[in-house]
């Protein structure tokens, strides 16, 4: 049953990044305002990575389990 649920956990993870990919991709052809994604993706991950880099030590220590996680195949 656990096995079950990471699994599903695992490959719901996999489509959210590759999603995401998708959405940089189109926002970097099409432009800031893509019609269809109604999120600026690129704002957010540099926002995200910009809050990392304020948090010094521990941000570092995020930005390493985000990898972990992600990277964990």
């Amino acid at each position: 049953m656990i096995d079950s649920i990471i699994g599903f956990i695992k490959r719901a993870t996999d489509v959210g990044v590759a999603l995401i990919a998708l959405a940089v991709v189109l926002q970097v052809i099409f432009g800031t305002p893509v019609a269809f994604i109604g999120v600026d993706v690129i704002g957010n991950l540099t926002g995200i990575i910009q809050n990392l880099g304020e948090g010094g030590l521990v941000g570092l220590i995020a930005a390493a389990v985000l990898y972990y996680i992600l990277a964990k195949k």
